[in-house]
């Protein structure tokens, strides 16, 4: 799945949150700023889990040095990291002029 043209990537993570790693909570509840750990009860396979499921979605590579609480605190911090990643692989692919 990839995220479509309405959708945006918080919605898709929640989606992900609720669909694939089956959190409790209906995914209209999830606030863009929930602590994912605090707040969702997110375990350490999850976030494992929403690494990789970052990953295949969205396209992008996240390292270990990436895969920080700092990036992984919320949805909102998710989606910022996966943001940043796609423009940094979106500039290494430009061509550079001769």
């Amino acid at each position: 799945m990839t995220v479509g043209s309405g959708d945006t990537l918080e919605t898709t993570l929640k989606e992900i949150l609720v669909e694939d790693l089956f959190l409790d909570v209906p995914a209209e509840q999830i606030g863009d700023d929930d602590g994912l750990l605090d707040v969702l009860g997110l375990d350490s396979l999850g976030f494992v889990e929403l690494r990789a499921q970052c990953e295949q979605r969205f396209g992008v590579k996240i390292t270990d040095a990436e895969f920080t609480p700092l990036h992984f605190r919320s949805v909102r911090t998710v989606a910022g990291l996966v943001r940043t990643l796609r423009t940094e692989a979106a500039d290494e692919h430009v061509a550079v002029p001769k």
